[in-house]
């Protein structure tokens, strides 16, 4: 058909294509999810049970979206007078990171009823680092039992904060712990305002069910031999750090470790996907096999003390040798935590249903239907 065109018009028409957008290669979705937290002290039992359960969370991400790029935040917010008002943890595929700073977290303060809810909700809006892309899906999560402080004046009040968020197509649901009428009447207009949905659950949480298998220690100690193929490098704040990951790993109670070794594998076993050890950067192996980083380029003081006295053929002989290891091991890993995954739907299958949601239940459901819309 260009044989038709006029030169003007063919000249207009290879102008317009040269100034359109390219069209980009196939890019992996994302999800991002963020929770905007109550940490005052009526919130205790909801907290420490989130962080028993941070990593099933994080495993339905991956179940629902097996491809996707699983980023995890979290907004924690008190009051005025308070040790903090509110507490950032930006987005992160290091989801081992965010779960050390849940471990830290504790609930305490909030003296009078009302909380700094619209703070929070604006912070968890506008400035975490959401993604902008097409092929993302965002999400909020506020669970608290406090309303909203409307009486701060410095504050962007909930109503223009919704309208922020259904401009940036973030979905706020809103988790209410307890029976307040008063907070529900404010959780349920949030989540209206949001897109998203309301959801309450008893003040401890609920029975938040920790089911062990008899897969769990074998997948503890495949995962812990594993963790022996990492070689951190980078600053040694980064090799720190990756130290650190492993170890909270190792503390963590038998179902805990056995949900985080599933979720670390799923990720690693994604069609395409360099087997993973752990979550976030630092790790020179999974780095240079991924082609993320080149062992050759690497400068010797980003190197661990072992590697910086072998040769260059010496050091690539250890990397090679520990993926190797690694690939063998995961396939293990893999199949073990097809087993488990199976023994933990057969007894909840058979278990009576619960009368109310726990907190993770409510959330597993709510970010199934979700991200399947």
């Amino acid at each position: 058909m260009l044989r038709h065109f006029t030169p003007v018009a063919f000249l207009a028409f290879t102008l317009m294509l040269s100034i359109l957008p390219a069209r980009p290669a196939w890019s992996k979705p994302v999800i991002e999810v963020v929770f905007v937290l109550d940490t005052t002290g009526s919130m205790g039992s909801l907290i420490e049970g989130a962080k028993r359960k941070i990593w099933s969370i994080a495993t339905t991400l991956i179940d629902c979206s097996p491809d996707a790029e699983i980023r995890m935040g979290l907004v924690a917010y008190r009051d005025i007078g308070d040790d903090y008002v509110t507490k950032t943890f930006n987005l992160t595929t290091d989801i081992q990171g965010l779960y050390a700073d849940l471990l830290e977290l504790r609930a305490r303060g909030g003296g009078d009823w009302p909380e700094s809810v619209n703070e929070a909700l604006h912070i968890g809006v506008t400035k975490m680092n959401w993604s902008r892309g097409r092929d993302s899906t965002r999400i909020i999560f506020l669970v608290g039992d406090a309303p909203p402080h409307m009486d701060y004046a410095q504050d962007m009040k909930y109503p223009d904060v919704m309208r922020l968020a259904r401009a940036r197509d973030i979905t706020v649901n809103t988790v209410q712990a307890g029976s307040a009428r008063d907070t529900e009447r404010y959780w349920r207009e949030i989540a209206q305002m949001g897109r998203g949905e309301y959801m309450a659950i008893p003040q401890d949480g609920g029975k938040i069910v920790v089911i062990e298998t008899p897969y769990d220690r074998e997948i503890i100690e495949l995962q812990g031999r594993i963790n022996r193929t990492v070689v951190p490098y980078g600053s040694q704040t980064q090799q720190r750090g990756v130290r650190e990951r492993l170890r909270a790993g190792t503390a963590a109670p038998a179902p805990v470790a056995s949900d985080m070794a599933g979720y670390i594998v799923k990720r690693a076993a994604r069609p395409g996907q360099v087997a993973e050890a752990i979550t976030g950067d630092g790790d020179l192996v999974g780095d240079v096999a991924s082609g993320r980083q080149s062992l050759s380029s690497l400068p010797e003081t980003q190197l661990p003390d072992d590697l910086q006295r072998m040769s260059p053929a010496e050091r690539q002989a250890h990397v090679d040798r520990q993926m190797s290891e690694r690939r063998t091991l995961n396939e293990q890993l893999t199949a073990l935590v097809g087993r488990r995954d199976r023994h933990i739907a057969d007894t909840r299958s058979k278990a009576p249903r619960p009368t109310t949601d726990s907190f993770d239940q409510a959330v597993e459901r709510t970010l199934r239907s979700q991200i399947a819309r």
